[in-house]
């Protein structure tokens, strides 16, 4: 099993991000979606969710109306897009995987850096 996290990188406030998580070695499918992140000396964070097939999302109050999540089961891949970022979304971005069937069996991506600075 494997989520491999890219897209992430410096940029200047009000700029934009598009985060990708590629997924391998499950029934991504069957797998409800999402993107935390975790600031330094801060508690890991929920920013986004997505459901198996994509019908339903829900985000942060932090992030909505700035963040999309988005999925494309074909190419086993979730995003994240990100406008209007501000310096409090510097943080690593995860990718995470929850199984629809067994809610316990989940998996983590190893995380990519945004930092918003000017």
């Amino acid at each position: 099993v494997q989520l491999v996290e890219s897209g992430g990188g410096l940029v200047q406030p009000g700029g934009s991000l598009r985060l990708s998580c590629a997924a391998s070695g499950f029934t991504f499918s069957s797998y409800h979606m999402s993107w935390y992140r975790q600031a330094p000396g801060k508690a890991r964070e929920l920013v986004a969710a997505i459901s198996s097939a994509g019908g339903s999302k829900s985000y942060a109050d932090s992030v909505k109306g700035r963040f999309t999540i988005s999925r494309d089961n074909g190419q086993n891949t979730v995003f994240l897009q990100m406008n209007s970022l501000k310096p409090e979304d510097t943080a690593v971005y995860y990718c995470n995987a929850q199984s629809v069937e067994i809610a316990m069996r989940r998996y983590w991506g190893q995380g990519t850096q945004v930092t918003v600075s000017s």
